[in-house]
C-alpha cells in the first residue's frame, strides 16, 4: 500500500474517484459541490464566476478560494505521499492555479468565447466564436511564454507541474462524468463503443506498422529509438512511449525525447485540427469528435480537442455530451491497448529481438508501467453508467447529473493545470539543443503526412452518418 500510495498514477484515479463519489452524495440529499466555481462567458468581471450550485449565494471570488484551499490540502498530502517537498509543491502550485485558473476565465470572455449565434444574447456584435475552450489554448501560451522566456521560473515551478497527475485525474473524473451520460442514450453508447474499438484496431494495427518502417528504413533509427517513436505518434503519446520503451527496455532517455515531442505536436494539432473540423466536417460531428481521439497524441490534448470540437461544432448539449463521449472512449481504447500492445513487443523482444539464454518476459516491468488510471476510467464509466441504467426515479436521476455537472467543473480545472503545466515543460530551445530536429522530422512526416488523414478516414468510415441526439431528442 506504501508504495502504491507514491504513484502518480495511483493518486490520480484517488482523486478522481474522490470527486465523482462527492458528486455522488447528491443523491442522498447532500450537495456536497455546489460551491464549487463554475466559469461564465462574461463582459463584466464580477460576473465571470459563480457557485456551480444556485443553492450556494456564494460571491465568484470566494469560491474560487475555496477551491483553491481545498485542492492544496489535498494535492500536497499527496505530494507529501509521493516523497515530493511539500513547501515547494504548495508554493508552486499557487502559481500554477493562479495563472491557470485565471486563463480558464479569460477564455470565458464574451469577445473571445461567444459564438455568432448567441452575441444578441450577450449584447455584444462581435467576436472570435473559439467558445469557452479558448481558456486551454490561453493557458497553453502562458506555459509555453514560461517553459521558453522564463526558464529558470519554470524549473522553480517544476515541483508543482504534475502534468500527469493533473490529466489522469480529469480523465479519471471525465470517465464518470460520461459513463452517466451514456446511460441517458443506450443505443448511441452501443454504437459508439462498437465502432470505437473497431476503428482504434484497424488504425492502430495500421498507423503502427508504417511509422516503425518509415523510423527504421527511411531514416535509419535502431530499433531501440523507432519503438517508442512508432509507439508515441501512433497511440497516445507519452504512456505509449514509456511502456512500450520499457517493454522493449529502450535507455530511459529515449522514451523521454519522444515525450517531449509528443507534448510539442500536440499542442499544434489541438490549435489546427478543431478548426479544421469545424471547415469541413460540420454535417458529421460525430466523425469530427472520433478523429480528434484517433489523431491527437496525448490524452489532455485529445480530450480538449474534442471538447473545442464539440464547442465549435453545435451549440446543442446533448450533441456536445454525444461528442465527448465518441472522443474519450475513442481515446480510451487507445490507452488500454497499450497494455497488449506492450506486452506483444515484449514477447518478441524477449524471444526474439534480444533473446539471451534464461530470459523471461518482463512482464512486472510492464505492469510497472502500465498507466493504471485507464482502470480508474473504466471503474467509474462503468459504475456510473451501471447507476444510471439502474435509476428510475427521475428526482434522484436529476440529482446525480447535477453532481456530475459540478464535478466536471473540477474536471476543466484540472485540464487547464494541465496544459499550462505541459506548455511551461516545452522549452523549445533545450529540446533542440538535444538533438530532436531529426526526430521532430520523422513525427512530422509521419502525423500530418499519414497519421491525421488515415484517422480521418477511418473515423469517416465507422463514424459516418451516426447522428448525436439532440435536446429535443430528435
Amino acid at each position: 500500500m506504501r508504495s502504491w500510495l507514491r504513484s502518480e498514477d495511483s493518486w490520480a484515479v484517488l482523486t478522481g474517484l474522490l470527486v465523482l463519489l462527492l458528486g455522488l452524495l447528491s443523491l442522498a440529499g447532500v450537495n456536497a459541490l455546489g460551491w464549487v466555481p463554475k466559469a461564465n462567458e462574461w463582459t463584466t468581471p464580477l460576473k465571470a464566476v459563480s457557485p456551480a450550485s444556485k443553492a450556494f449565494a456564494l460571491p465568484g471570488g470566494v469560491s474560487v478560494l475555496l477551491l483553491y484551499t481545498s485542492l492544496l490540502g489535498f494535492l500536497c498530502l499527496g505530494a507529501w505521499r509521493m516523497g515530493h517537498s511539500v513547501k515547494r509543491f504548495a508554493v508552486g502550485f499557487t502559481v500554477l492555479f493562479a495563472v491557470g485558473y485565471g486563463c480558464w476565465v479569460l477564455g470565458h470572455y464574451a469577445h473571445l468565447a461567444t459564438t455568432p449565434n448567441k452575441m444578441a444574447e450577450k449584447g455584444i456584435t462581435w467576436g472570435l466564436g473559439l467558445t469557452s475552450e479558448s481558456g486551454y489554448l490561453l493557458a497553453l501560451t502562458a506555459g509555453l511564454l514560461v517553459g521558453n522566456f522564463f526558464p529558470k521560473a519554470g524549473e522553480w515551478l517544476r515541483e508543482s507541474a504534475r502534468t500527469e497527475w493533473y490529466i489522469k485525474t480529469a480523465i479519471v473524473i471525465i470517465g464518470g462524468v460520461y459513463g452517466f451520460k451514456a446511460a441517458e442514450d443506450v443505443k448511441l453508447t452501443q454504437t459508439v463503443l462498437v465502432r470505437g474499438l473497431a476503428a482504434i484496431i484497424e488504425a492502430y494495427l495500421i498507423y503502427w506498422a508504417v511509422v516503425y518502417f518509415l523510423a527504421r528504413k527511411v531514416f535509419g533509427f535502431s530499433r531501440e529509438w523507432a519503438v517508442p517513436l512508432a509507439s508515441g505518434i501512433s497511440i497516445c503519446g507519452v504512456s505509449a512511449a514509456i511502456t512500450t520503451g520499457a517493454a522493449v527496455r529502450a535507455r530511459p532517455v529515449v522514451p523521454v525525447m519522444v515525450s517531449s515531442l509528443v507534448v510539442l505536436f500536440s499542442v499544434v494539432e489541438l490549435i489546427l485540427l478543431p478548426f479544421a473540423a469545424k471547415l469541413f466536417l460540420t454535417d458529421e460531428p460525430m466523425v469530427a469528435a472520433a478523429w480528434m481521439g484517433l489523431a491527437v497524441k496525448t490524452d489532455g490534448a485529445a480530450f480538449s480537442s474534442g471538447a473545442i470540437t464539440a464547442g465549435l461544432l453545435t451549440d446543442d448539449p446533448a450533441q456536445q455530451q454525444a461528442m465527448g463521449l465518441t472522443t474519450s472512449t475513442v481515446k480510451v481504447f487507445i490507452d488500454l491497448f497499450i497494455g497488449v500492445w506492450a506486452v506483444v513487443l515484449a514477447v518478441v523482444w524477449a524471444y526474439g529481438v534480444d533473446r539471451k539464454p534464461g530470459q523471461g518476459v518482463p512482464l512486472k516491468d510492464i505492469w510497472g508501467r502500465f498507466p493504471k488510471f485507464v482502470f480508474g476510467y473504466v471503474l467509474a464509466f462503468a459504475g456510473l453508467l451501471a447507476l444510471g441504467l439502474w435509476l428510475t426515479d427521475p428526482v434522484a436521476k436529476k440529482a446525480v447529473k447535477e453532481g456530475m455537472e459540478q464535478a466536471d467543473q473540477l474536471r476543466r480545472v484540472f485540464f487547464v493545470l494541465t496544459f499550462f503545466a505541459i506548455g511551461m515543460g516545452a522549452n523549445l530551445r533545450r529540446l533542440w539543443a538535444e538533438g530532436l530536429g531529426k526526430l521532430a522530422l520523422v513525427y512530422a512526416i509521419s502525423l500530418f503526412g499519414f497519421v491525421i488523414w488515415f484517422g480521418l478516414l477511418v473515423s469517416w468510415l465507422f463514424f459516418h452518418g451516426v447522428k448525436p441526439p439532440t435536446v429535443g431528442g430528435n
